[in-house]
């Protein structure tokens, strides 16, 4: 097993993931800008979805991405998987999705630590119960907007290649 990054490594990682980020969310800006109003403007709703997951070490964050659904789309508190033809999924939703934009305010948790740019994607708060101890040591990472998992088939492998990946990705 790897023994992790140096100190030194852990330095520059993060100095990365903040300037890369930093940089990628101004060159984004006039993006943001317009997605953020399209959002808003197609039913008044919040720009924003926020989604509690977990983090290195367990801890929970709130992840951000651009609102995609109806408001309300969860109202009983539990995620509801979007099948291809979701009649929640809202017309400028279809777009951001297809296009990868509604993951770009990941950014933002990049800056504040929460996530990395690359890492384990982070996962849903109500599943980590099932987890096994060894799926549980993706968390000994910060977790990534893209993994080695989404880099080897992302949603064409199964949950337990993804959770492999994730743990070589861990280790290596």
């Amino acid at each position: 097993k790897n023994i992790g990054l140096s100190t030194t490594q852990l330095f520059w990682k993060r100095f990365f993931d903040i300037f890369l980020s930093g940089v990628a969310l101004i060159i984004l800006s006039p993006i943001l800008f317009i997605v953020s109003i399209a959002i808003h403007m197609e039913d008044g709703g919040p720009v924003f979805f926020k989604q509690e997951r977990v983090t290195i070490g367990g801890e929970r964050f709130m992840i951000l991405k651009f609102r995609s659904m109806i408001v309300d789309a969860e109202k009983d508190g539990r995620p509801h998987p979007a099948g291809e033809k979701d009649d929640r999924i809202t017309k400028v939703g279809n777009f951001i999705r297809a296009t990868r934009i509604d993951e770009l305010p990941q950014l933002i948790n990049v800056l504040k630590g929460d996530m990395a740019l690359i890492g384990p994607r982070p996962l849903l708060v109500q599943y980590l119960p099932q987890y096994s101890k060894e799926q549980m040591r993706r968390h000994e990472v910060r977790p990534g907007i893209s993994g080695w998992a989404q880099c080897h088939g992302r949603n064409q492998i199964s949950w337990t290649e993804k959770f492999k990946l994730d743990v070589w990705y861990v280790d290596n």
